[in-house]
């Protein structure tokens, strides 16, 4: 089921996007971009590879948590994940961004 894209500015400034899934959960979070285009080709380019295994690293935080990122094509990182308790979950979460993303409509709280 489709989630949500919301782009926003943050407390910087800097514009942002993060992914809700369809329950309100966020699931990915981006870095921040000087100009809002930047974050909507964000938003594109997850929607873009979110069904590509080799677009997302795996990683564990210094608490032990796991991760992941998802990157473009040329390995800039798109977006980050929440940290998650398993490895199991973190894997779940990657299968959620597929699910999320794909038709996902995009919110923009900037207006």
């Amino acid at each position: 089921m489709a989630g949500k894209f919301e782009i926003y500015k943050d407390k910087a400034g800097e514009f942002r996007f993060r992914l809700k899934a369809s329950n309100g959960e966020i699931v990915l979070s981006s870095e921040g971009y000087k100009a809002k285009t930047g974050a909507s080709n964000g938003v594109a380019s997850v929607q873009k590879n979110c069904t590509d295994e080799k677009c997302f690293t795996k990683n564990t935080t210094a608490s032990g948590k796991f991760r992941f990122n998802i990157r473009a094509k040329n390995n800039q990182v798109i977006g980050t994940s929440q940290s998650y308790d398993s490895e199991a979950a973190r894997d779940n979460g990657i299968q959620a961004i597929a699910r999320a993303a794909a038709g996902a409509k995009v919110a923009d709280l900037t207006e």
